[in-house]
């Protein structure tokens, strides 16, 4: 196909904030892993698709399906839609207290 370009799981972004391997990275609406180190300005590679280990706010309990949101801020997970980023949908459950979830990121979102 003349107009494919790739398949999406990985995109390669110019790091606006210093990134650490494993973190959560959102760039507008355009959320992923990062997949390695980088400093500001350098190419991040953000692994849009999959399930990773993330933290949470831990007041949050979050049941296996839920949909769950970035926030940006703190850099952490929760159900609060309001002012966050739809990233995907839990894959465990996740108690109120508790500091991570499994969660499987959407990269249609």
């Amino acid at each position: 196909m003349k107009s494919y370009i790739q398949k999406g799981d990985n995109i390669t972004v110019s790091a606006a904030a210093a990134a650490a391997s494993g973190e959560g990275v959102l760039v507008n609406k355009l959320f992923g892993i990062a997949a390695g180190d980088a400093a500001i300005g350098e190419d991040l590679d953000l692994v849009t698709v999959g399930v990773f280990d993330l933290p949470k706010v831990s007041t949050d309990a979050i049941a296996v399906g839920a949909f769950v949101y970035w926030d940006d801020a703190n850099k952490l997970v929760t159900t609060t839609a309001t002012g966050n980023t739809k990233i995907g949908v839990a894959v465990t459950a996740a108690a109120n207290p508790s500091g991570n979830v499994n969660v499987r990121l959407n990269g249609t979102f």
